[in-house]
């Protein structure tokens, strides 16, 4: 992902105020904003029109609306709880600080494993899927694997080495992963059949909800832009005004996806569930747009995947370091400086949970994972604040008093309630699994 970009109306750093940690608060409300958008947009809007087609057909937008004020809530919840940790951690760190070593821990192996892993696996899987529909030998097992394991291998190396190719890498994917999707919205508009969008019958209140859980995969992301919140200015007015926005670009920019992808294809969109944007570009342009569309798609996707491999392990690496993992895990490489073992130990165990799993499943855990780690930091902030009744000067503080945190919780408990037995008792074992750990872990202290 690339770095927000500075906001025009932003003052010079010598005239900008300065935080009692040596932070300058110059990040206005485009510059959060834009961050808030290149965070959240990614892989999952490539793969999951279909699969909410399938679920609620032309009536996809509700699941959207509700998916955008549920991120909403929560992203006020911990842009405030982001502002009364100051340490590093992000959702863990604010969990941990609100109620104890225990539920941290927890927190970190949510945060690395649940979303981080868990996520990044449907994410290779959702490659492989758009490879496939090139190159059809690649819906073989033997091919699929092959390619996996090399995919894995090779980011593994690479970020061994050194994280210099990433971040020039997520240059690149910030523009090849919204090229195709403006190109096909704007020019897909008039090869739509506008009655392929008209809502004939609502949906049930259970297919909303499934269909929610699912957008959360898509929706997740954008809390990483809220880490910086030390460095805006004005964050009481600059925070919700930039979540507003944020949060309204990509729900527009969803929709419009969902809403050409729908109206190209028809029915045929809820059985096109591997790559319904390539086929709706291919039914839209013909093969040009299959290819531009695969080669957007392919980049964008790759892009994410690297991004995680990239990011996910300083997560194990500093749960290690924090005595959560074992310490070996905290070890860095003598050449490079790169957490190596942590490299080594997220990138085998994505490969192969992708080597076993299907991407709707791995997204529906991974996303359940997330509203977990949601739902804590909502509670956090209710007990942040009876930590800390008298909060440092500047921090951001959410309107309304209890209200906002509660919503939020109640949304998070709803959407959990969606989950599958079989995908909730999968999220049940890890934290049962995760929580021995713990106990292993504390006694051999």
């Amino acid at each position: 992902m690339t770095a927000p970009p500075p906001a025009q109306n932003d003052p010079p750093l010598g005239d900008a105020p300065v935080t009692e940690e040596g932070l300058v608060r110059v990040m206005g409300t485009r510059a959060l904003s834009m961050g808030i958008v290149n965070m959240i947009i990614g892989a999952g809007i490539f793969v999951l029109p279909g699969l909410i087609a399938e679920l609620l057909g032309p009536a996809a937008i509700i699941a959207y609306l509700v998916c955008s004020v549920a991120v909403a809530l929560v992203f006020l919840c911990l842009a405030e709880a982001g502002s009364r940790v100051s340490r590093s951690g992000g959702t863990y760190a604010y969990i941990e600080d609100a109620f104890g070593p225990y539920p941290g821990f927890l927190a970190s192996v949510l945060l690395w494993f649940g979303w981080g892993i868990l996520s990044n696996a449907a994410v290779a899987i959702a490659l492989v899927e758009v490879v496939a529909y090139a190159f059809p030998a690649f819906n073989s097992v033997g091919p699929r694997s092959v390619f996996l394991i090399a995919l894995f291998a090779g980011l593994g190396a690479l970020n061994i080495r050194g994280v210099r190719w990433g971040v020039r890498f997520s240059v690149v994917n910030t523009y090849a992963k919204l090229v195709p999707l403006i190109v096909l919205v704007v020019f897909g508009v008039f090869a739509m059949d506008w009655d392929n969008v008209v809502i004939t019958e609502m949906p049930s209140l259970a297919s909303i909800g499934a269909g929610t859980l699912m957008l959360v995969f898509a929706f997740g992301g954008g809390e990483i832009a809220l880490n910086a919140g030390g460095e805006v200015k004005n964050p009481s007015r600059t925070v919700p005004l930039s979540l507003l926005i944020g949060i309204g670009i990509v729900f527009v920019t969803y929709v419009a996806i969902q809403g050409v992808a729908q109206g190209v294809l028809g029915p045929e969109l809820a059985v096109n569930l591997e790559a319904p944007l390539i086929a709706t570009a291919e039914r839209a342009f013909g093969p040009w747009g299959r290819t531009f569309m695969l080669v957007g798609a392919g980049i964008s996707i790759l892009g994410v995947t690297s991004g995680h491999v990239l990011n996910h392990p300083r997560a194990v690496f500093a749960a290690a370091r924090d005595g959560l993992l074992p310490s070996k895990l905290a070890a860095v490489h003598p050449r490079f400086r790169t957490p190596h073992y942590s490299i080594l130990f997220c990138v085998t165990i994505t490969c192969a949970i992708a080597l076993t799993g299907a991407f709707r499943t791995l997204a529906i855990v991974s996303s359940g994972s997330l509203l977990l780690l949601y739902l804590g930091c909502s509670l956090a902030v209710l007990r942040l604040r009876q930590l800390d009744r008298t909060p440092k000067p500047g921090t951001f503080v959410i309107p309304g008093g209890w209200t906002v945190p509660i919503a939020s919780s109640l949304v998070v408990l709803w959407l959990l309630s969606n989950m599958s037995a079989t995908e909730a008792t999968g999220l049940a074992g890890l934290l049962v699994v995760a929580s021995g750990v713990y106990l292993a872990l504390k006694r051999g202290r």
